[in-house]
């Protein structure tokens, strides 16, 4: 059948809610296909894109699609990737022929653009061949019909904080904005030592996506916020993204009531999969969710390199970072929040 590769015009609005629409319905499509964040790469982060999609011969079906953008830096080098800012990407497709057609163009246009590397976020393996990052892994769990049964399918132990939290008197409540969510996120990135993206993201994220986008924000018996957590809605899913904790958190067992909120809203919501996220193996917060019972799958991020040597490695795990990190705690938090977004953007 022959096949034709486009490039999405974000301006297209009916491209756009066909691309919408085909993402919606292929099962493989993630909340990271949508196209707005073709909007959000470029608004927010002056990234180029390059969102491809195949359809059957001229005005024809879409058969697959392709997200990329292009994030070129002095500091962390010049890539390709599908897809900037997440943690799933590469291409999803009807069948194997769209697939390869996606992918055999962008390797055209990462040659053409002249990059140090294509990388593509896929949770299932692609290409044997091409050099593999294996530092991640995802973590999902289905929720149970019943409140009840989706708590006590937590472990013991981390069961005895969700507890403890509501013993405590917390209380969560869903934000219309991002103000108390990012003063918490932004004190929590600086603690461990990395850069914040800046806050406009984060508007941009509740404007593109609506109600898919929701704040949820949980606070001590006193009314004053202590956690809070950016969550994704993609059909009958709910993907905890982003988080931030006060120090006060801990106590209080903030983190593990927040999350529960989360999961117990949306039993309420009649969804069916809690999507954890993505972590770095043997880290604080893989550790974390497998005590909430969840069972890591790897990731499968693979790369075409062009004028690399190796996979890069541009995460805090890398040792050569560690001395940044250090100095990046003791910074003030005024001055973090200005020089973080510069840095980040750069990182995706």
């Amino acid at each position: 059948m022959e096949l034709t590769i486009h490039r999405l015009d974000p301006n297209n609005t009916s491209d756009t809610a066909r691309w919408d629409d085909f993402v919606r319905g292929c099962a493989q499509a993630t909340f990271f296909h949508r196209s707005g964040w073709q909007v959000l790469i470029r608004e927010v982060f002056r990234h180029d894109t390059y969102f491809l999609f195949a359809e059957s011969g001229a005005g024809g079906g879409i058969r697959g699609v392709l997200p990329l953008g292009h994030v070129k830096s002095r500091l962390f080098g010049n890539a390709l990737v599908s897809l900037p800012f997440s943690v799933y990407g590469g291409v999803v497709a009807l069948d194997e022929q769209a697939a390869s057609a996606l992918e055999r163009e962008a390797e055209r246009l990462a040659e053409r653009l002249g990059v140090d590397h294509l990388e593509l976020r896929n949770v299932q393996r692609r290409h044997a061949d091409w050099p593999l990052q294996d530092l991640y892994v995802t973590f999902r769990k289905p929720i149970e019909p019943k409140e009840e049964d989706n708590l006590l399918a937590i472990p013991r132990k981390q069961r005895a904080m969700v507890r403890k939290g509501i013993k405590n008197g917390l209380t969560s409540h869903i934000d219309t904005s991002v103000d108390r969510f990012f003063a918490l996120y932004a004190e929590n990135v600086r603690r461990h030592g990395t850069p914040a993206l800046p806050k406009a993201y984060f508007k941009a994220l509740l404007r593109i996506f609506g109600p898919d986008c929701e704040v949820l924000t949980v606070c001590s018996p006193d009314g004053h916020p202590i956690s809070s957590v950016l969550s994704f809605y993609f059909r009958d899913e709910v993907l905890p993204y982003y988080a931030g904790d006060a120090p006060a958190a801990r106590e209080l067992a903030a983190n593990d009531f927040k999350y529960w909120e989360l999961m117990r809203r949306a039993c309420a919501r009649g969804l069916k999969v809690f999507d954890y996220g993505r972590s770095k193996q043997n880290t604080g917060s893989y550790a974390f969710k497998k005590n909430w019972g969840f069972e890591p799958t790897p990731l499968h991020y693979e790369y075409r390199l062009y004028k690399s040597d190796s996979v890069p490695q541009n995460n805090p795990s890398n040792a050569k970072y560690r001395l940044l990190i250090a100095a990046w705690r003791r910074m003030p938090i005024q001055l973090t929040n200005w020089l973080g977004p510069k840095i980040v953007r750069n990182l995706g």
